[in-house]
């Protein structure tokens, strides 16, 4: 994926995040591709409803890594906070089983995260980082 420029009214820009979100308490809960695969359906659908563009998303065990591009108008704080609130949501009531001995209470996600916009680093090189999260498991 190239860093394109895209333009809004009198803006060009190209604006590309790394997110990353992890779970409460460092708890290894990504162990399952069923989970996986859900928390990143999940995040898809939620960046893409926010009118942003997902470019690549992995989950480690712990913690999950998003680049995504986005516009200059994004909140990015409460896209962050409906990302992390829906998809504790939804993964806490499909995974309830798989969940119950490692989280409790209602929390799933840390309350902190780290957000970086790209950069200078090669974006491809960002993404073959993101995609290898899981390799090795």
């Amino acid at each position: 994926m190239n860093k394109e420029l895209e333009s809004s009214g009198n803006a060009v820009f190209s604006l590309m995040y790394h997110l990353i979100i992890v779970v409460k308490y460092r708890k290894d809960v990504f162990v399952s591709d069923a989970m996986a695969g859900k928390c990143k359906d999940i995040i898809t659908r939620l960046v893409q409803e926010d009118g942003e563009e997902v470019a690549s998303i992995e989950c480690g065990t712990d913690h999950v890594h998003i680049l995504f591009k986005a516009n200059p108008s994004t909140s990015l704080p409460k896209l962050v906070n409906v990302i992390k609130g829906c998809s504790s949501r939804l993964l806490r009531k499909e995974f309830s089983e798989e969940l119950k001995n490692k989280l409790w209470g209602d929390s799933f996600w840390s309350p902190s995260y780290y957000l970086a916009t790209s950069g200078n680093v090669s974006l491809d090189t960002l993404i073959k980082y993101v995609e290898n999260q899981r390799k090795g498991l």
